[in-house]
């Protein structure tokens, strides 16, 4: 299999969140069981989940993704123009209202890439690979 790609770009709204699920969950239906198998794909949507919210709360206010299906993996990457990596916080056990999100990521993603994006306005892309097959 070749690497297949795809890329949705955002401001921050309401929405945004929900479009970029979307959006991801389209490019997944589009390949088929052949890419990635139905129950994992739940995995790869919730990535993108909390990476988009990162970007949208930390990372200047808007985004954008770019899913990849590559032979052995899936690579979930979302550019933001903030140029600071994402931190481990601690979670707030209290009310729960954040500092789970990188954690999660971490703990479903194979690896987490950061790289700096390479324009004169700044940014990141943050990158989680994950494997295209449950148990992989």
């Amino acid at each position: 299999m070749t690497t297949m790609s795809a890329e949705c770009t955002a401001l921050a709204s309401l929405s945004a969140v929900a479009e970029a699920r979307q959006a991801a969950r389209s490019f997944l239906e589009t390949l088929g069981q052949q890419a990635i198998e139905p129950e994992h794909a739940d995995t790869v949507i919730l990535v993108v989940s909390e990476l988009v919210t990162n970007a949208l709360r930390h990372g200047g206010g808007s985004y954008t993704l770019r899913p990849a299906v590559h032979p052995d993996t899936i690579e979930v990457a979302v550019e933001d123009s903030s140029p600071l990596p994402p931190r481990m916080r601690t979670p707030d056990l209290v009310d729960g209202t954040g500092g789970f999100g990188w954690h999660m990521v971490n703990d479903l993603a194979h690896a987490t890439v950061v790289t700096p994006t390479p324009t004169p306005e700044g940014g990141k892309t943050v990158r989680a690979l994950l494997p295209r097959r449950t148990g992989a």
